[in-house]
């Protein structure tokens, strides 16, 4: 379907294990249009791919990110978590939205830091915890953003100044016909996430949505196919 943006989330995770150099480069080849991806600062304060505050979930170790050295974190996963940097390089043929699950500062401007680095701001949008999104604007006043917003209640009209989002990123079962009118009436474009069965996806392309957020990047690319061809 012209238009909406199919963003792969954490990769291709049905394919290959999230947020890892693999699942991003299945999610390019199924069709994503963006790749969404998480980060997280080292105790050295290198931006890496993941999205747990700790290495146990995926990794079978329970030490904390923050508590490690970017080495550290490699040599404990085999080289599976990468850097962001070495994400964005997969993530080339595609857009890449970073999402900052925590909200302090120094992992959003580590991030912003690596895309300034790199060249690659025209590529990337940010999504997140609102605290890293504030950080996100301080550190880059033409950054994309998109609001993550988790609440059925409109964001603040402090907060929405403050950030200047492009995009209001509502978990998909907050998104109506009157949220996506609304939004649109005041210039904003609506992503929603995570949305994997088939049927949501139908749900929100309906209401008109910009953006969807799936873990299942093929199925989303076979909708929106579908509804192009009518």
């Amino acid at each position: 379907m012209a238009g909406v943006i199919a963003v792969a989330h954490r990769g291709d995770p049905y394919v290959a294990r999230e947020n890892t150099l693999a699942s991003f480069a299945s999610a390019v080849a199924a069709g994503a249009d963006a790749v969404e991806l998480d980060v997280r600062a080292t105790a050295d304060g290198v931006p890496v791919v993941v999205h747990d505050a700790t290495l146990e979930r995926l990794w079978g170790h329970r030490a904390a990110v923050a508590e490690l050295t970017a080495r550290e974190v490699a040599a404990l996963t085999g080289g599976g978590v990468p850097t962001l940097a070495e994400a964005l390089a997969v993530t080339a043929p595609v857009r890449t939205l970073i999402d900052l699950p925590e909200r302090l500062p120094v992992t959003a401007r580590a991030a912003v830091a690596t895309v300034r680095e790199l060249g690659v701001a025209g590529r990337v949008y940010y999504c997140g915890d609102p605290g890293a999104l504030r950080a996100v604007r301080a550190a880059d006043a033409e950054a994309e953003i998109a609001l993550t917003w988790k609440r059925a209640s409109r964001p603040r009209a402090s907060l929405l100044a403050e950030v200047r989002p492009r995009w209001l990123n509502y978990r998909w079962g907050l998104v109506t016909r009157a949220t996506v009118l609304a939004a649109g009436a005041e210039g904003y474009r609506v992503a929603a996430w995570t949305a994997d069965s088939r049927r949501t996806m139908r749900r929100l392309l309906g209401l008109g949505v910009t953006a969807i957020t799936t873990n299942r990047i093929a199925a989303l690319r076979a909708e929106l196919d579908r509804a192009a061809r009518g």
